[in-house]
């Protein structure tokens, strides 16, 4: 039975084929990794590496091993273990799956086709990827339903919990969640400096670039004249950002265009905060029939008591989306967000409350533990 492959390290490249390694080093550059290359045949627990190099990746104890095609028959008695994969370039060739099968070879990789497919693999390899972040987003039924601050409390109060927490401002006219943080002069990049990203964003980078306040990484908007970042790096940002596992929270504006739609795509659930009053939830019909084209799971928050008889179940039947809970308004809240204390630093308030009791409920499910 094939070992586990080892998480962290440096990719472990075979080959004797100069195209083939010059093609290979591209796609690890492109990875963010430094890959040991051999020419050698790989012997139990033995290092193989160029020269044979003290110190170098044994085939044993690399994450990952690329196998050129032209060195698969030399290295068919290396003890069968996870993580190898067999690249080449010729598509014709009916007799590589026989090779692949005799090196034990999770899949055949056969470039150029297959570059996007490997740089993913290496990049998750390099960054140890786990479980991916629960990504939830927050999102308005109506104007002024206080999306953003909930929004801003369930990433303050998932922080405070100890989870890895990256808060994302989705919604460019919104003013900038780094604003609601006391942080917009913070250190770090914001949307606009990703706007060129193209392919793959590494996640470790992303991280450690975004301004940190309160104990988590708000990606916002600065205050800056463009407000579009094109869908295809918003899509690299939102995965990048989702790879470092924990917890990821998006504030969304109300309309979907192709920028949302991206991001909707990537969430696995969708709050949408609906005000207690019968025209917000008119308003919010609307909203809902437009990110259930693209969401998966949208549920019912609804702020505050609804006038005219309506109780929280009622106001989310009436959407067809299940209930996610009730927020009473907290008086003193909008105050104290004007004095520079972020939604949900009080423990003790409705708001904080709500946002544990979620937390607390989402992530017992994503672990396997009864909520």
């Amino acid at each position: 039975m094939a070992g586990s492959a080892p998480a962290g390290g440096r990719p472990l490249i075979i080959t004797e084929d100069p195209l083939l390694l010059d093609d290979l080093l591209r796609l690890c550059a492109a990875a963010g990794a430094e890959p040991h290359v051999s020419h050698e045949v790989p012997e139990r627990g033995g290092a193989v590496g160029v020269g044979g190099e003290a110190g170098s990746a044994g085939w044993e104890s690399a994450p990952l091993v690329l196998v050129g095609d032209d060195a698969a028959r030399r290295v068919r008695g290396a003890p069968r273990r996870a993580g190898v994969f067999l690249v080449g370039r010729d598509l014709d060739d009916p007799q590589v799956w026989q090779r692949a099968v005799e090196i034990g070879a999770e899949e055949v990789l056969r470039l150029p086709d297959a570059e996007s497919r490997l740089v993913d693999r290496i990049a998750d390899v390099v960054e140890g990827a786990g479980r991916p972040a629960l990504a939830v987003g927050v999102i308005g039924g109506s104007g002024g339903a206080g999306a953003s601050t909930l929004a801003c409390a369930l990433a303050v109060r998932a922080a405070r919990a100890g989870e890895r927490t990256i808060l994302i401002d989705g919604d460019p006219l919104g003013g900038g969640m780094d604003v609601l943080l006391g942080g917009e002069s913070a250190e770090g990049l914001r949307w606009p400096d990703f706007a060129a990203s193209r392919g793959r964003v590494g996640a470790g980078a992303l991280e450690e670039s975004l301004p940190e306040l309160h104990d988590l990484r708000v990606l916002s908007w600065d205050r800056g004249d463009r407000v579009v970042v094109p869908p295809a790096a918003i899509r690299s940002v939102v995965a990048a950002a989702r790879r470092r596992g924990g917890v990821v929270v998006v504030d969304l504006p109300r309309r979907v265009d192709e920028p949302v739609a991206e991001v909707l795509a990537q969430l696995d659930l969708v709050l949408m905060v609906v005000p207690g009053e019968l025209r917000s939830v008119a308003a919010a019909g609307r909203v809902a029939a437009g990110v259930r084209m693209v969401a998966r799971d949208v549920r019912v928050v609804v702020r505050g008591r609804c006038a005219g008889g309506l109780d929280p179940e009622s106001v989310a039947g009436l959407l067809g989306a299940p209930l996610a809970g009730e927020v009473p308004v907290e008086v003193g809240l909008p105050g104290r967000v004007a004095e520079g204390e972020p939604p949900g630093t009080q423990g003790k308030g409705a708001l904080a409350r709500f946002c544990d009791g979620f937390w607390q409920r989402a992530l017992g499910s994503v672990q396997g533990v009864p909520a």
